[in-house]
């Protein structure tokens, strides 16, 4: 994996992770994550694509956004990502975008707000339309993260089920991430829940949309109301697993991907 730094048409930087040759894929993480954390799709599908992985504002190497930054400025920041790969004219409308959690969201606002610079779009592990309840948790968790009580703890216990070395490497991630580059991104994915999802049948590229089984957050029944909405959608549920499935059912995960990225248009 090569790493490089984009600079971008607003004069901030993006890191990014690059591997193998042919069409691109962007790969975007989720809140307070890093593009390495991505190491098992870009294994996967290099010796077919372009893989590029992608530090989210304020994470990793990336600039962050200015505060108040809502899902739209970080969609609008992915478009810019886009725009600096340098990939051409010729490749507009080919470049395939797949997010986990936060950047499952900002994937599917790409799709909605610029059809013209994607070609498939996966949500892995994506929100939709949270209950009053559940948007009440994860509004009051922003609002410890922002004032730096958010408990590193708990988001592991939610995404694994006892301790192994892939709970021990996100934990990693989360206890180097920047502060307020990952309390910016939180509250955007807290408020973010709904923001395009009355606009997802505007999408008309090939879309697929998984999240697991045991995703008490980005559950079943989100991925299937939002498979739902858009046209010739693929809805997937990988059972026994939660929500860092990218890593923790990679195989899975990837035969998935591979099959979303053979898809050439949308079913009539």
């Amino acid at each position: 994996m090569t790493p490089r730094t984009l600079l971008l048409s607003d004069g901030s930087r993006a890191r990014v992770i690059t591997a193998g040759a042919g069409e691109p894929l962007l790969l975007i993480h989720g809140v307070g994550m890093r593009a390495e954390v991505w190491a098992p799709q870009i294994a996967a599908l290099q010796a077919s694509h372009l893989v590029i992985a992608v530090d989210m504002p304020g994470h990793g190497d990336s600039d962050p956004l200015p505060p108040g930054a809502a899902l739209p400025d970080f969609v609008g920041w992915a478009a810019r990502v886009i725009a600096a790969l340098g990939l051409g004219p010729m490749n507009l409308g080919s470049v395939n975008v797949a997010g986990h959690s936060m950047g499952a969201l900002i994937a599917l606002g790409l799709a909605v707000d610029r059809p013209d610079l994607i070609r498939r779009v996966a949500a892995l592990c994506a929100v939709h339309r949270r209950s009053a309840q559940a948007r009440a948790a994860v509004i009051a968790r922003a609002e410890d993260i922002a004032r730096g009580k958010g408990d590193l703890a708990a988001p592991l216990d939610r995404w694994f089920e006892g301790d192994s070395p892939l709970r021990a490497e996100v934990a990693g991630y989360l206890a180097t991430v920047s502060l307020p580059g990952y309390a910016a991104a939180y509250r955007a994915f807290a408020e973010g829940d709904a923001t395009y999802a009355d606009r997802l049948p505007q999408i008309t590229c090939p879309a697929l949309l998984l999240t697991a089984e045991g995703d008490g957050n980005s559950t079943p029944d989100m991925t299937r109301a939002m498979a739902a909405a858009i046209p010739g959608a693929v809805a997937q549920v990988i059972a026994g697993h939660r929500h860092m499935v990218p890593l923790t059912a990679p195989q899975a995960v990837n035969r998935a991907l591979a099959q979303w990225l053979s898809r050439e248009k949308v079913p009539a």
